[in-house]
């Protein structure tokens, strides 16, 4: 009789849901997510924008360049100047073909704008466009 109550109690014991294979699959699923997720790069600086009523939403992956209020040309949060824009488009450009945007400030001169437009175009661009504010 002794054997067969450890024996129900040894059972008892052994009714444990395995969470094993629960945990293993939250990890392929976080993996998946972190692989197939686009990281949208900002510029690193504030912009004040020019509205337009024509804006139309682009693709994320592209090249984002800020031109500041003071006329600092910025790329991923460092000063890239106008003379860095074409080495920068020309290395990203090579990988893949992406557009490049241009986040420039209102009071941002035209002629500021237009030379950073061609140093992109120069660096092999097929695209750039102008951001503004809807």
């Amino acid at each position: 009789m002794k054997t067969r109550r450890s024996a129900l109690a040894a059972e008892a014991e052994s009714d444990e849901i395995n969470i094993s294979p629960l945990i293993d699959m939250v990890f392929i699923l976080l993996i998946f997510f972190i692989v197939t997720t686009v990281f949208v790069e900002e510029t690193g600086v504030d912009v004040n924008k020019p509205q337009a009523a024509s804006s139309v939403d682009l693709e994320k992956n592209s090249i984002l360049i800020a031109i500041t209020d003071k006329g600092k040309v910025v790329y991923g949060g460092r000063e890239v100047g106008l003379t860095g824009v074409r080495t920068i488009v020309r290395q990203l450009s090579a990988k893949e073909k992406m557009p490049v945007i241009v986040q420039a400030d209102k009071s941002v001169t035209t002629e500021l704008l237009i030379r950073v437009i061609d140093e992109a175009k120069l660096a092999g661009a097929e695209t750039v466009n102008v951001s503004t504010d809807t």
